[in-house]
């Protein structure tokens, strides 16, 4: 083995390690505890910015590398084994971001608003990490569990009448869909005998048409489980709640806890599903489809309904969910190009809106939203009483300038307004759905027309919400915003305009992400050797 794959493990044993040395020492080393998590966090970055550097080197005559790493030397299919290439790397990176953001905010205030934070915070990563480098279902589901576990702290972080009633609804949930987890596992290992992702993809054509069924519900019963995750509608109800309800930091790292469950329907789709999966090909793709539709039309509803800013963040994670989810569902691999440059960009855009809205709300009182739509509806009555004076030049602080100016890049950027990465990103998938050989189904419209409302829905919405929250001057306070909070925001959004100014390499690289998707044998011949490369 090269010892540069040693690398692969690092996202997996260095938070986790570190994690766990820290509940030695109790949350007065604060000190010290900042410096490990800063220090893991910006390894992490490095590690996984080695990583998308690898994976997307040409190898031979084909567009990208992939190592593999046998953990304990155990070969596939029957040992653990770590797989990164080019999805897995940017899903690495897109945590890696998050993370350093997340953390150097929760700096100002949040690290001390509970117990355990960093550990938590650590351990949400490992878990993370690990999902998206494992090659098997089983130890999939170990990772599950060990980001989830660390997720029910997190949610609860800072204490609260909403945290808790959040948790509530959040914790049972993920509970039954781990329960379903292990349920659809143990249906297909009956009947393929393996949980290698790998030896799926080539084991699942030759199934009898006995087992087929079985494995189907399988598949059905684990899809559920990860769809619950995605947030796909009308598994959804638990999302804005418990987005909304936790603590600015926690949520910003949520934005990519949605996108689990989407890497892994995306990864075992195309694997074990798709083009070469003989009679279950495509199984699941029209629900993935109209159901991810349906998702982005109860987002946009619930974005134009939304009567917080945070309520109106989960709202917006669910749209970005349906289009990702509907995405997939095309099985056109230019529309999934499109969609991974959507999901960098979304995951990034909500998770400094996030943050954002933290700063904002500091400056307003408990009830603003509420009362300002109140207003919208009924009127003021003491604008009937009182005549008021006239404003003429009034002006405007630096800090809500600044919040002013970065919540207007956040709307250009949910929105898809042009030329900003959103935009690119959208108008990506429109076209290729529109430019698909042949008649374009009607379907293909109806997902058109979605995609534009939603946009059009979000502008409206965070139109309205600046404007009563940022502009009407006696119903804000200055907010008092450190440069360790503006800072996170800054790099979160000038990354999005990065992807803009290098919007052709960026989608270069989205695109061959797409096309090395739609490779399973040459991913099984990598994973399980030359000798496993067709059917058993």
């Amino acid at each position: 083995m090269d010892p540069i794959n040693h690398i692969v493990i690092l996202p997996i044993l260095l938070p986790l390690v570190v994690g766990a040395f820290m509940l030695l020492f109790s949350d007065r080393r604060r000190s010290m505890k900042i410096a490990l998590s800063v220090g893991t966090t910006l390894t992490l970055l490095v590690v996984a910015i080695a990583l998308v550097a690898i994976a997307g080197t040409p190898h031979g005559d084909r567009w990208s590398s992939l190592i593999v790493y046998p953990v304990g030397n155990w070969p596939p299919p029957f040992g653990i084994v770590l797989v990164a290439d080019r999805l897995s790397a940017l899903m690495l990176l897109l945590t890696a971001v998050l993370a350093n953001a997340s953390l150097l905010f929760a700096l100002a205030r949040w690290h001390g608003a509970g117990p355990r934070f960093y550990t938590l915070f650590l351990f949400l990563l490992a878990g993370l990490n690990g999902a998206f480098l494992t090659g098997d279902l089983f130890n999939l589901f170990v990772f599950f569990e060990i980001l989830l576990a660390a997720s029910y702290g997190l949610v609860l972080h800072g204490s609260g009448t909403a945290r808790v009633k959040a948790g509530l609804h959040y914790i049972p949930i993920n509970l039954i869909a781990s329960s379903l987890f292990l349920v659809g596992v143990s249906l297909i290992y009956g009947v393929t005998g393996t949980l290698n992702m790998a030896d799926l993809g080539r084991t699942v054509p030759t199934l009898p048409e006995d087992s087929r069924v079985l494995f189907e519900i399988g598949a059905a019963i684990l899809g559920i489980a990860f769809l619950v995750k995605a947030g796909m509608w009308p598994l959804s109800f638990w999302l804005p709640t418990t987005y909304a309800a936790a603590c600015a930091p926690v949520a910003a790292m949520f934005a990519i806890m949605t996108k689990v469950g989407i890497y892994v329907i995306l990864r075992l789709f195309l694997l074990a599903l798709g083009d070469e999966a003989g009679a279950v090909e495509d199984f699941g793709a029209e629900w993935l489809y109209f159901g991810g539709m349906a998702t982005i039309a109860f987002g946009a509803i619930g974005v134009l309904a939304a009567q917080s800013m945070q309520r109106l963040g989960g709202y917006a994670v669910l749209v970005s969910s349906g289009t990702l989810l509907a995405a997939i569902g095309t099985g056109n691999s230019a529309v999934i190009s499109g969609a991974l440059y959507y999901l960098a960009v979304s995951t990034l855009t909500i998770a400094a809106y996030f943050l954002l809205v933290e700063l904002i709300e500091r400056g307003r009182q408990a009830g603003a939203d509420v009362l300002a739509v109140t207003q919208e509806m009924f009127g003021d009555p003491e604008e009937d009483i009182e005549e008021e004076d006239d404003e003429i030049g009034v002006a405007i602080p630096a800090t809500i300038a600044v919040l002013g100016g970065a919540f207007v890049a956040c709307t250009a950027l949910l929105s898809g307004l042009p030329p900003l990465s959103g935009f690119i990103a959208k108008f990506a998938m429109l076209s290729a759905l529109i430019n698909e050989a042949g008649t374009i189904p009607a379907r293909h419209w109806a997902l058109v027309i979605l995609l534009m409302v939603s946009g059009l829905a979000m502008l409206i919405a965070m139109t309205r919400t600046g404007i009563r929250t940022l502009w009407v001057p006696d119903e804000i306070a200055i907010p008092r915003v450190r440069a360790i909070e503006a800072i996170p925001i800054g790099l979160l959004l000038l990354l999005c305009v990065a992807m803009t100014v290098m919007g052709g390499p960026t989608m270069r690289y989205m695109e061959a992400t797409a096309q090395v998707l739609y490779w399973p044998a040459i991913y099984a011949n990598d994973v399980l050797g030359p000798a496993a490369g067709g059917p058993r």
